[in-house]
């Protein structure tokens, strides 16, 4: 069968994420096109120089850039923690213990709910321009229930990360070491087939740094990679415990020890990066300190960021808010948030096919209605997104 192409053209800003294709970190290629070959990018350069192909599309002068990846979000879950969010505005301190509302009304759920929810979510994602999300399990704690909801993602989503360590099932409040047993026994084993990385909420009040690794290295001996929330709510050993293990990520990263940044900036010069993942839509919703991106970069670690997409903490499913975010609250330039919230969230799920607008990366690709990306933070909240192209296919124009 014949390829198709399809030449995009009249860009007025390209960022392909690949600085040998463009100026700066961003490859950045001023009137440019793109040439779309069945799922993957085939060409990228100034429009003066782009080659014929079977079908054309003008962009009509606004930006193009890599779709983003959402590295981070707890997507399959029923029922919704608005309440909880209005006492936290009223002055009541975020602990995490509203988790267990959610677990609560996820049991009782049915299979086609949480799919309907999670088509939900995933479809809000990309008409702001998401093309790949990572969700997790978590909100059922029990063998059946987590093993239910992983089966409902796999079927939509490549990116599919078994939580059964989010918090300590409430059948094993007096029991916590039992509740381990189980995560990476039983439930592990039921789990496993349906997901690709494993994790766990290293924290006070969820797991302590040796049920970390107990959880970790199980997932591992069943071929699951790992990835850890991490120094979220306090200082920890979790950031530590993710370079140590070679986790892809070590996520949230808010209290930070000299110690924890020079290990992610270590790690960094490494092939496969532990990636500091940073989640600003968290510490919006929750009126908490945002995680310091200035130092993490200027050390040299590899910065990602995610929505943390889930009901109780951070409820946005959007990542040119947590963009803005991240270059008002936590000190990164606009190119930074960027790069971050595309090529970032690729290495933090270790891939090197999206996030990148080169030949032979996945034609993931979005338009923007303006003349700059800088307009991601320039202008927050406006819904810049006008097209979205995922593996070669226009999925979303207005």
């Amino acid at each position: 069968m014949t390829a198709r192409t399809t030449l995009i053209s009249n860009i007025a800003s390209l960022v392909t994420n690949d600085p040998s294709l463009g100026a700066g970190p961003l490859g950045t290629i001023p009137d440019a096109a793109v040439v779309i070959e069945d799922d993957r990018v085939a060409w990228a350069g100034p429009t003066s120089r782009a080659p014929a192909t079977d079908s054309h599309h003008d962009a009509g002068g606004r930006t193009a850039v890599p779709g983003f990846v959402d590295s981070h979000s707890h997507l399959l879950f029923a029922g919704e923690r608005g309440q909880e969010f209005a006492d936290r505005m009223a002055g009541r301190h975020y602990t995490a213990g509203g988790i267990r509302t959610t677990v609560a009304a996820t049991r009782a759920a049915t299979g086609h709910q949480l799919a309907r929810t999670l088509d939900r979510h995933l479809a809000e994602m990309l008409r702001q321009g998401t093309t790949t999300a990572e969700t997790k399990s978590g909100y059922g704690l029990t063998v059946e229930d987590e093993a239910r909801a992983l089966k409902v993602a796999a079927e939509r989503t490549e990116e599919v990360t078994f939580l059964g360590a989010h918090v300590v099932a409430p059948e094993f409040t007096e029991a916590p070491d039992r509740y381990v047993e189980l995560v990476t026994g039983p439930m592990l084993d039921a789990c496993a087939p349906h997901a690709r990385w494993i994790d766990v909420f290293c924290e006070k009040g969820a797991f302590d740094g040796d049920q970390a690794r107990a959880v970790l290295t199980a997932g591992r001996r069943r071929g699951l990679l790992p990835r850890i929330h991490a120094n979220q709510l306090s200082y920890g050993p979790g950031v530590q415990l993710a370079v140590e293990l070679g986790a892809a990520s070590a996520d949230h990263c808010t209290h930070l020890t000299d110690a924890d940044v020079d290990a992610l900036a270590q790690a960094a010069g490494g092939p496969e990066p532990t990636v500091a993942t940073l989640l600003p839509g968290c510490e919006f919703s929750t009126r908490s300190r945002y995680p310091d991106a200035r130092r993490l970069l200027d050390a040299g670690a590899v910065v990602a960021l995610a929505t943390d997409c889930n009901p109780g903490s951070s409820y946005t499913s959007s990542l040119p808010f947590c963009i803005a975010l991240a270059v008002r609250e936590m000190g990164m330039t606009p190119d930074e948030a960027l790069w971050a919230a595309t090529a970032g969230g690729a290495a933090a799920l270790r891939r090197s096919d999206i996030g990148r607008l080169a030949p032979g990366t996945r034609a993931d690709l979005v338009l923007l209605d303006a003349p700059s990306p800088l307009h991601l933070a320039y202008r927050p909240g406006v819904p810049l997104v006008t097209d979205v192209w995922r593996r070669g296919r226009h999925l979303i124009h207005r």
